[in-house]
Parts: C-alpha cells; structure tokens; sequence
C-alpha cells in the first residue's frame, strides 16, 4: 500500500488561483499564504474529493506532494522544515529526525479537536513522538502487514512457513526493515526490546539475516512494490508472502481462496500521522486540515480511499461493511497480538542495512 513515488501533484487549482508553488521561506509576490496549505504525503492519502470538498468549507487550496519516510526526513532536513505546512511521516520515523535534525514545531493540543480521535492510537503515538516533554504528531491511519496466503495451495501459520521446502520458489517477501522484524519475531525474539543496545540488535539481526539466506531458495522474487506481488499472485507463481493488509483484502475479493493472516508471532502494525515541519507558512490550515480530516465522515471516506483504517475515533460506523468483515476474517482476536512499530534510534537502519546487502548479495 505503501508506494514510494515522489511525484508533486498540483491538482490544477493553484493555476485557478495564479499562485506557484515554491520551498522558501517566502511567498510569491501577491501570494496569500493563508489560502494555501502544503502537504507531502504517501500515495492515495489525500483523495481529489476531500481536496474539493476542504476547499469549498474553508478556501484553502491544498498541494499535494507524494512522498515517503525517507524522503520527508530527506525533504524536510534540505530546507530546515520548509517547504510545507504538514507532513505524513510514519510514527516510528519522527523522534530520531527531531532530534538530529529539529525538522518538526510541536502540536498545540488547544488548537486540535482529540475527542475526534481514537484513544488508543492517539497513546501510541504519544508514547512514540513525544521528545522533551512535546508532543510532535496526531494517528492519522493505521494498517498492518502479515502474510497472504492462497488458501487452495497452501496452510500457513508464521513468517517461517514461507521457508518451508514445499513452498520452494513460490514464496516471496520484500528486503526492507518489515521482513527483518517479522523474522525476528518468528524466530522467538522482539527486536523492538532491543532498540536501546545496538550491540545485541545487531546481533539479532546477524541472525535474522542468516536465516533469510537459508530460506531464498524459497523466494520466487523479492518484491519492490505491490503490482509485482499481485502480478506474481494472480498468475499463480506466489503462493504465499508478506504482504499488507489493504492488498490482500484487495486480491480476496477478487478471489476468495486468497486469505490475509495474522501470523502467530504477530502482524507488524503500522501508524502514519500528521506533523508540522518548522518552517510551514500555513499552521492555521494545518490544524483546520487535521480537524477536517477526523471528522467521521471525512475519516471515512479516506479509509476509503487508502483500504485501511483511520484515528477517526467515530468513522468506524461509516466504514465499508465488506472492510469490516474482512478484518474480522483475518484478526478474529481483533487488535490483539499485534507489534506496533516504537520509535526508531539513530544507528539501527544502518545496522539493518548491511543485514539487507549481505541478503541480497547472497547466493
């Protein structure tokens, strides 16, 4: 679900209104920054709809940059926080760029409507975005990221019974820091216990490595994106991967036998949310954004668009009934056992890095 483009989207308005888009500090001659809100984002965030619909309640025009982690922290640490006025970064990914890089302003609480937003997700990332006693980001949407499975082929429990031998080459999984967790946790050890000793999380790692380049014989291809995956599923070649849980309740409606799982040792959770970058222009519209967009009916017609789930604490009535089933389908002990990504420290996706090269370079 999480795609990695970098394309900017101007939706046309901005020519409506003769302003351009530009990362200073200052705006265009004759431009009225009030009327314009910044946003970089991931793919399918921010549908065109509720782009039309913000503008006609408040007049704002909204830009829309489709982006990811690294590229926000990339973004956002080239200009000292410029550039926009809110940013989409995956709660695991802020505190570390703060502390490095003072990318982000803190959230002012009185300005934000928090009966609007789940309890419980908005405690995730108070514990995960909170740096020297400020908070930094609001739960925007949340999903998860498992295993898929067609049902017809095969019966899996755990990230390990991809390497099974009778799974040979018809199994697959993508080399980024997900995987290296997922087997982690289905070899017996939570690597996020680790975080604060990097000499044992490397350790770890090392282990998770050895036992991803014992199971490639197992991987048909590593996957860079979700079209590859689906491709390889439809025709057959995948039997069984890690995957998201958008996608795969996606291909299930296509072809009931296709299953999403929570393995045993537990499905890895994911958290986006909505953060100022320092140097936004539009703080006023920022915080009429994240207002606008937990309101249930807003919330749900984002849920929508993503195929996930949103903080919206009372969109959850208005979600796609087929949605819901199919939640409940893969996690009948709902948000039970699943491992919600903590916030990451300086140093550890080096570590993960060269665990991933030597995975790849492996024969």
């Amino acid at each position: 679900m999480k795609l990695v483009l970098s394309v900017l989207l101007s939706a046309g308005m901005l020519l409506a209104t003769g302003c351009s888009s530009h990362h200073g500090d200052q705006g265009a001659p004759g431009t009225d920054e009030s009327k314009t809100l910044r946003i970089i984002t991931w793919s399918d965030y921010i549908p065109q709809e509720i782009v039309d619909q913000f503008r006609q309640e408040t007049g704002i025009q909204v830009e829309v940059s489709l982006s990811n982690n690294e590229e926000i922290i990339s973004k956002l640490r080239a200009t000292g926080g410029a550039g926009f006025d809110l940013a989409q970064p995956s709660q695991d990914r802020i505190i570390s760029a703060q502390r490095e890089f003072r990318i982000y302003r803190p959230i002012d609480l009185t300005k934000v409507k928090l009966d609007e937003f789940r309890a419980d997700l908005l405690e995730i990332v108070k514990k995960n975005a909170t740096y020297e006693g400020q908070l930094y980001a609001l739960p925007y949407v949340w999903g998860t990221e498992g295993l898929l499975v067609n049902s017809k082929r095969a019966s899996i429990s755990d990230y390990l019974d991809l390497c099974r031998p009778d799974l040979k080459g018809k199994t697959s999984v993508r080399l980024r820091r997900p995987t290296l967790m997922a087997f982690a946790l289905a070899i017996g050890k939570d690597p996020f216990a680790l975080y604060g000793d990097p000499r044992a999380y490397s350790a770890l790692m090392d282990e998770v490595g050895r036992t991803l380049i014992a199971c490639k014989p197992n991987f048909r291809f590593f996957y860079d994106n979700k079209d590859q995956l689906i491709n390889g599923v439809r025709s057959g070649e995948i039997v069984a991967s890690m995957m998201w849980d958008s996608v795969s309740w996606k291909l299930n409606r296509e072809n009931p036998d296709l299953k999403y799982i929570n393995p045993k040792s537990g499905a890895i959770a994911w958290l986006d949310t909505m953060a100022l970058p320092a140097r936004g222009r539009n703080e006023a519209g920022a915080y009429k954004w994240i207002n606008f967009t937990m309101r249930p009916d807003v919330a749900a017609k984002i849920a929508r668009s993503i195929g996930n789930f949103t903080a919206s604490k009372d969109a959850d009535a208005l979600m796609d009934p087929e949605l819901k089933a199919q939640f409940a389908a893969s996690f009948p002990d709902g948000m039970k056992n699943l491992k919600w990504y903590p916030a990451i420290p300086p140093g550890l996706e080096e570590i993960e890095g060269r665990v991933l090269d030597r995975i790849k370079a492996a024969n």
